[in-house]
């Protein structure tokens, strides 16, 4: 596989950047973007706030106080969109095979182009050019594999790049903090430090098998990602734009606690859905059909989103505007587009710690066991309402 030439490019500060190019004032400071309350929590900092021992998820009220002097902006969302999508365009112009894994995070294949072009000669050239033509600074790290690339990054940035020559993925890995392994996050990480494991090199010089034994299956993917194997190919990107969910009745209803609940149940499995792909929307669609086959829908507008609570109240109020009739349904839906990749959970800006740990919880059990294994009581419909039935009053 050492002939693959893969580049993986990631937008330096992505969110403060393009504020910056808004208001020049910003360059230098200290920014913090996200949640503006005490509660909320930051989405994105600048390279001046992180010096204070300020990241992204740490909550709002903590980061005031290890920077008091720090300019807290709640963000805007289409403008960060529109930035990235102008970045996507420049890619897809140049590049044959690009999978955009983020809103500010693209990998590139070039394997075959070395002989015509020099791949990393070709890479910078792109650089330079997204920045010339956005404003914004850009970093990569260009090697044989997905992974390698990706930390590779890392290392070069700001507004660096970085190029790690085929047979040198391990001694580059060697000495860097276990952290650095895109697959670990918090959790593995203090499992890591149990055992003992804080750089990269030890998780080398561990038999696979060892690994497999303390972590699972997790355990034989940490061992290759760690000796910098990585046959994971680049997935050509396509944008989605819309997610949907229909439910037809197989008797016609009226019952609104049962169309409520049906409603409820779809907007839940597709905010999840959202979450589990990185992504947010800004559209909310509900259609119903009489039991005449004649279909009407209504839609708005709201902030990017993907949390449940959120996407909930939006399609009940868009149903109780649609159901004018009160006869029969055959069928409801709901319809959310606009969507744009994150890698940001939940609502960007109005996050809090409870509802971000809430999130979390249910999305973890849901990944584990199913979507769906964690639900509202009142999305489970007549089905809750018979459980009820049968149990004893206190």
């Amino acid at each position: 596989m050492h002939d693959r030439s893969i580049v993986h490019m990631d937008l330096d500060t992505f969110f403060v950047s393009v504020e910056r190019l808004d208001n020049s004032k910003l360059i230098g400071r200290p920014v913090l973007i996200g949640g503006k309350s005490n509660r909320g929590v930051v989405a994105s900092c600048s390279y001046e706030a992180r010096t204070f021992g300020i990241h992204s998820a740490m909550p709002m009220r903590m980061a005031r106080q290890l920077c008091p002097e720090a300019i807290v902006l709640r963000g805007d969302m289409e403008r960060y969109s529109y930035f990235s999508n102008m970045v996507t365009d420049i890619i897809k112009e140049d590049v044959p095979i690009y999978e955009k894994t983020s809103i500010d995070e693209f990998f590139i294949d070039l394997s075959g182009m070395e002989r015509f072009f020099g791949s990393y000669l070709f890479a910078s050239d792109l650089r330079k050019k997204i920045e010339k033509e956005s404003g914004l600074n850009i970093s990569f790290g260009h090697s044989i594999n997905k992974t390698v690339s990706k930390i590779a990054t890392g290392e070069a940035k700001p507004a660096g790049q970085k190029k790690i020559i085929a047979g040198d993925e391990k001694p580059f890995l060697a000495p860097l903090s276990v952290r650095k392994i895109p697959m670990v996050g918090n959790v593995m990480f203090q499992n890591l430090r149990r055992l003992g494991i804080d750089k990269i090199q030890t998780l080398q010089q561990m038999p696979i098998e060892m690994l497999e034994h303390a972590l699972g299956k997790n355990g034989g993917k940490l061992w290759k990602k760690a000796n910098g194997i990585d046959n994971s190919p680049v997935v050509q990107y396509t944008e989605r734009k819309s997610i949907s969910s229909d439910k037809t009745f197989e008797i016609d209803t009226s019952d609104i606690a049962k169309l409520r609940a049906s409603l409820i149940s779809m907007t839940e499995r597709l905010a999840f859905k959202l979450r589990k792909e990185h992504k947010l929307c800004s559209v909310v669609t509900v259609k119903i059909r009489y039991s005449d086959f004649n279909t009407f829908t209504q839609q708005i507008k709201i902030p990017y989103t993907s949390a449940d609570h959120i996407l909930i109240d939006k399609v009940k109020s868009l149903f109780n505007k649609l159901y004018s009739r009160r006869v029969m349904l055959r069928l409801v839906g709901v319809r959310l587009s606009g969507l744009v990749s994150g890698g940001y959970q939940i609502n960007l800006f109005d996050d809090t710690e409870e509802m971000i740990k809430l999130y979390q919880a249910m999305d973890n059990m849901n990944k584990r066991y199913g979507n769906g294994t964690v639900r509202r009581a009142i999305g489970l419909g007549q089905k809750y309402r018979e459980f009820n039935s049968f149990m004893p009053e206190n």
